[in-house]
């Protein structure tokens, strides 16, 4: 299977549990690797027949943005969500880091895999 990837995509977005983490946006990076066949873009050199990895990062960087979520386990949750809804996405690993987050730790997050059929089709992210 082929890979596409994403990685230090950084937004700012509310993340977290506590008060403090709720008053202000704070920075969160996003990795993201999708597993898809990749043959049929490689052989045309279409984009048409790939994924759209600028698009989906628009739509990644606009959810971590805007979501609100307290834990980075449900960001990560609808991120993964978000990236199997691309078509030919088969699979998707997501990791979600808060650099912020533990006092001289360099970053703290979580990695999840999802494959395609997950997610109910009529949740919403």
């Amino acid at each position: 299977m082929d890979k596409i990837f994403i990685r230090g995509l950084r937004a700012r977005g509310v993340i977290g549990v506590y008060d403090w983490e709720r008053e202000k946006p704070q920075e969160i990076v996003m990795d993201v690797t999708l597993f898809a066949d990749l043959e049929a873009a490689g052989e045309s050199d279409d984009l048409g027949q790939s994924i759209d990895y600028s698009a989906l990062a628009e739509r990644l960087l606009a959810h971590a943005e805007t979501a609100e979520r307290l834990t980075v386990e449900a960001l990560a949750r609808d991120l993964a969500r978000i990236c199997l809804e691309a078509p030919g996405v088969v699979k998707a690993v997501v990791r979600v880091e808060k650099p912020a987050a533990v006092p001289f730790a360099q970053s703290v997050g979580v990695e999840i895999e999802r494959v395609a059929g997950s997610f109910p089709k009529n949740a919403e992210v």
